[in-house]
């Protein structure tokens, strides 16, 4: 049985392609800092106006009246508005954890494991892969 195809270790390349393989894989976190955001910024653009308008009698008595209490019982008693602006916040909370570990520690060793396999295989799809001219070039 054919074992899958392993990424070619480092000791077998030379200096221009590691350096070529480590430019390609800062290009394709790159890509996924600004798809994460891309996708937060579209929930901001389409859950959280949405959730905010079915709480808008609750915003208006929150404007009028303001009590964490009346903050909780309009909360919990729109469960899908909560939820929408739990997943804005969250996501959002994480991606800023996520990249803010990046930016402080380094990425991870097996994240970065992982987005060298994905070079990888985009190298071996060549042209056709659809991140190909992103990441190549």
């Amino acid at each position: 049985m054919d074992e899958p195809e392993q990424p070619p270790s480092f000791s077998n390349h030379t200096e221009g392609n590691e350096s070529s393989l480590v430019e390609q894989v800062r290009r394709l976190h790159q890509l996924t800092v600004y798809g994460r955001w891309c996708f937060v910024g579209c929930l901001w653009l389409t859950v959280a106006p949405v959730s905010l308008w079915n709480l808008r009698a609750e915003i208006a008595l929150w404007q009028q009246y303001f009590t964490w209490v009346a903050v909780r019982y309009g909360l919990f008693y729109h469960p899908l508005s909560t939820l929408g602006l739990g997943l804005c916040i969250g996501m959002t909370a994480a991606i800023l954890v996520w990249q803010s570990r990046n930016i402080l520690l380094g990425i991870p060793q097996e994240e970065r494991q992982r987005l060298e396999k994905q070079v990888f295989h985009i190298r071996q799809q060549g042209p056709t892969h659809p991140l190909w001219k992103w990441i190549s070039h």
